[in-house]
């Protein structure tokens, strides 16, 4: 019995070695930023954010969230009461690829591999060059558990600064440039 103990710390040694080794390559998604622009960490605790509205576009889920700042405006009418979204509003837009749930009744689509994760946040003195709004998109890569900002190369292209969604999102400029509506519960 005493030989064995010398093996079991062994293996307990090593795999306590691999765990921290794994914990400390893993990527810290918050220290990810587009450049020039917002940093995710700007938005920790996202994930915990109520729902505003969910989307599909182009055979491609969204989950939109809002802060709390957010949804008080949504529940107050912004932005279709003429009212723009204070500043501290915060929204984020989660892609995922669908899914075929099998083992559902009816095999319904779900979201499946998480593609990416857009925010946009209203701070009218950092962004009085593109009407309040600051943009962040970043790539998720479920194969290694990493990120990395959007760029050029992406449809539509990314710029690397907190315009890059001004563009865009100027064709809803009279709902305070956000093209998601808020929805009833």
């Amino acid at each position: 019995m005493r030989k064995s103990t010398p093996i079991g710390l062994g293996i307990a040694a090593s795999i306590t070695v691999l765990a921290t080794g794994l914990a400390i390559s893993a990527q810290d998604k918050y220290a990810v930023e587009v450049p020039g622009g917002l940093a995710f960490a700007e938005f920790r605790g996202y994930e915990d954010w109520p729902a505003v509205a969910m989307s599909e576009d182009q055979g491609v889920f969204a989950v939109i969230l809002g802060n709390p700042i957010a949804i008080a405006a949504f529940r107050e009418g912004v932005p279709g009461n003429g009212k723009p979204f204070p500043d501290g509003a915060v929204l984020v837009k989660i892609h995922y690829q669908p899914k075929k749930q099998e083992t559902y009744p009816g095999q319904p689509m779900v979201p499946g591999t998480h593609l990416n994760t857009h925010f946009m946040v209203k701070d009218s003195k950092r962004f009085a060059d593109s009407a309040g709004w600051g943009w962040a998109a970043f790539e998720y890569d479920a194969a290694s558990d990493t990120w990395r900002p959007r760029n050029e190369s992406e449809t539509p292209p990314q710029g690397h600064d907190a315009k890059c969604g001004f563009a865009c999102h100027s064709i809803v400029k009279t709902k305070d440039y956000v093209f998601t509506e808020y929805g009833h519960k």
